[in-house]
């Protein structure tokens, strides 16, 4: 007998595949709020960088955040990151996979890292804090011109 149901067409997973499956996925990911939070907090474990390009970030990013589009991430430009702390990067958002790019090449180079889901747009969407040249335009959340790629 046909099922009824999308959600049921797939068998769910046992709970044991389950919670390796969502433990995984936190090993790799954080969000905006907890990350909020933690700064809040005064955490000072992590560090938080923005791999958009250079105009984007002056255009405004998150605070606290250093500069380091993904495509420049060798050994030299992170030659002066803690090995011992957490790197926790972001790009534009969803849409955009410069976050996972950046992850890819800071844990390849021996760094631990996370990756900000919803990236600065949902930090923006939150309504946290914001500093740069350009923090009351209007697009800014989810431009992907050429110069902020």
């Amino acid at each position: 007998m046909k099922s009824c149901s999308f959600v049921l067409e797939h068998p769910a997973a046992d709970p044991g595949c389950a919670t390796a499956h969502f433990a995984r996925r936190l090993s790799v990911e954080t969000d905006p709020s907890d990350v909020y939070a933690d700064t809040m907090s005064e955490c000072d474990e992590f560090i938080i960088v923005d791999v958009r390009s250079q105009q984007a970030y002056s255009d405004a990013h998150i605070p606290g955040a250093i500069s380091l589009p993904h495509r420049q991430i060798d050994d030299q430009s992170t030659a002066l990151f803690d090995k011992s702390k957490l790197i926790v990067v972001y790009c534009w958002g969803p849409a955009c996979n410069a976050a996972t790019r950046g992850a890819l090449r800071l844990a390849s180079l021996g760094f631990s890292v996370k990756e900000m889901i919803g990236g600065f747009e949902y930090w923006v969407r939150e309504g946290f804090p914001i500093e740069g040249d350009k923090t009351s335009n209007p697009d800014l959340v989810g431009s992907l011109t050429p110069a902020h790629r």
